[in-house]
């Protein structure tokens, strides 16, 4: 066994590994309090989600595949500006994606 072998396993054995967890995570909770986490949806999935059409439905109203609509989605990509637009049209009025899917 080498030195530096040998000389992490008699550091590490010394240790209290569930203490430390314990004390990360009480760190980790004491560091959140009275904050607010607010997480940012983008457009696109805000669009999808007012319209009420599952993603399928959704790639083929804007004519692109399903794996490009889960690209924007997750922040991969970005839509272009036909797109865009087409994005925005169903954010705000998601009926009229709702019926051009009828």
């Amino acid at each position: 066994m080498s030195a530096m072998k040998k000389e992490l396993q008699k550091r590490d054995g010394k240790r209290d590994l569930g203490g430390e967890l314990l004390q990360s995570v009480r760190q980790m909770k004491a560091g959140r309090a009275g904050k607010v986490h607010t997480v940012a949806i983008p457009p696109v999935v805000s669009a999808r989600m007012k319209s009420g059409l599952p993603q399928p439905s959704f790639a083929k109203l804007l004519g692109v595949s399903v794996r490009t609509l889960q690209d924007w989605e997750q922040g991969r990509r970005e839509p272009s500006g036909a797109a865009k637009t087409l994005i925005a049209i169903a954010e705000r009025r998601p009926e009229v994606l709702r019926e051009a899917a009828a």
